[in-house]
């Protein structure tokens, strides 16, 4: 008698490739930086509308700090600096920072 072949299935390994964990941008208050100045580096660096740029700014200025989005860690950083910059280059401590998301 002839020995059984046994055949096994062959199975395809995928690798799992995880999504990047996202970053909060955080919008700190401070009382010398003008609102409407506030609002302008909101609208421009994270295309925020009038009202919710609005909304955020009131938002940290009441509480302390207000999340304004999320994004991959680089490109949070990125608008981060980026929109502490704007407010550095106008001579105002406008202050942008960054966290994981939980």
């Amino acid at each position: 008698m002839p020995p059984e072949t046994v055949t096994k299935p062959r199975v395809k390994v995928k690798p799992k490739t995880e999504r990047p964990k996202l970053h909060k941008v955080i919008l700190v208050n401070d009382d010398f930086t003008p609102r409407e100045f506030v609002v302008m580096v909101l609208r421009a660096e994270f295309r925020l509308t009038d009202d919710q740029a609005y909304r955020v700014m009131i938002t940290a200025h009441q509480k302390g700090v207000c999340v304004v989005s999320v994004y991959p860690k680089d490109v949070a950083e990125t608008k981060a600096t980026r929109a502490t910059d704007a407010g550095k280059a106008a001579g105002f401590p406008l202050m942008f920072t960054t966290e994981p998301e939980t």
